[in-house]
């Protein structure tokens, strides 16, 4: 009889003790994302938060030494518990600019125009000669819309 009762105030102390822990709020996330762009963190969606004394970075980055960069900055800034989700986003200049001159193309709205496309880093230029007004915008909507454009420059005139 004394096991028992020994044994449910065993449990009963462990209950007592778990029980705070199990319904105590989430941890609160701070964010750092304006303090990191301060520090010279320039990636595409950065997003920095401080989670129960865990730095948490999220975003795109050109190569391997700019998400590796983000890791240097958290520990100048006195992080030391970072994980950094940072994703490596390969440069696909090349094939942005050959799906805009294609989707450029077959676009019936745009018959008749002259176009030079080119992508730096995502950002397309788009330079050449246009019959209406309108069918700059039509171009700008076109290639706004292709995958992995982060921005589209214009330099077109009419003819």
């Amino acid at each position: 009889m004394m096991r028992t009762i020994t044994k449910a105030v065993a449990i009963a102390a462990i209950v007592f003790a778990i029980t705070p822990a199990v319904f105590a709020a989430a941890p609160e996330a701070i964010d750092l994302t304006s303090t990191f762009r301060t520090a010279g963190a320039s990636i595409d969606g950065l997003q920095v938060y401080q989670i129960a004394g865990v730095v948490l970075i999220r975003g795109r980055a050109a190569d391997k030494t700019q998400a590796e960069e983000l890791g240097r900055i958290a520990q100048s800034l006195g992080y030391e518990r970072v994980a950094n989700l940072v994703q490596v986003v390969e440069n696909r200049d090349v094939q942005i600019a050959r799906t805009a001159e294609r989707e450029l193309t077959v676009h019936r709205a745009l018959d008749g125009c002259r176009f030079q496309v080119t992508s730096d880093n995502g950002v397309v230029h788009l330079a050449g000669s246009v019959r209406h007004e309108l069918q700059k915008d039509v171009a700008f909507q076109v290639l706004h819309n292709i995958d992995g454009v982060r921005a589209v420059e214009i330099s077109l005139n009419r003819f």
